[in-house]
């Protein structure tokens, strides 16, 4: 059988929804964080110190830090590559919808600058650190 065909063919795991700002947000398996706020219509969460302008999934392979999210209470981890998983708590700097204010993500772009930051022991793949 033709590989592309097997794969249209392929019977994927259960979805499951994730905690994103407090509202509930589907998840195909394997999907990464930035991917699902990107299916969420979800194109921009969080905005730069300097002009407020928006950020989120731009480069999408861990380069370019624009789309930095707190999971799970840890700060300042790379949306794009991070794999979503059941129970995930997704903080971004979106404003909340009863008005109040989004998260400081200021600091955690300072944080995400370089090897010296708190990033600097979850590695290359900006993971969690509990894989």
């Amino acid at each position: 059988m033709n590989p592309a065909r097997r794969l249209v063919r392929a019977d994927p795991e259960p979805g499951f929804e994730i905690d994103v700002d407090g509202e509930a947000v589907p998840v195909v398996p394997g999907q990464s964080l930035g991917a699902v706020l990107h299916a969420a219509g979800i194109r921009s969460w969080r905005t730069t110190r300097s002009g407020g302008r928006p950020r989120g999934l731009f480069c999408g392979i861990g380069v370019c830090f624009d789309c930095l999210v707190t999971v799970n209470g840890v700060p300042s981890l790379r949306a794009c590559q991070i794999e979503a998983r059941p129970g995930d708590r997704v903080t971004t700097g979106r404003p909340h919808p009863d008005g109040r204010p989004a998260a400081d993500h200021a600091s955690t772009e300072r944080e995400a600058a370089g090897p010296a930051g708190p990033g600097r022991d979850r590695g290359a793949g900006g993971g969690r650190g509990d894989s």
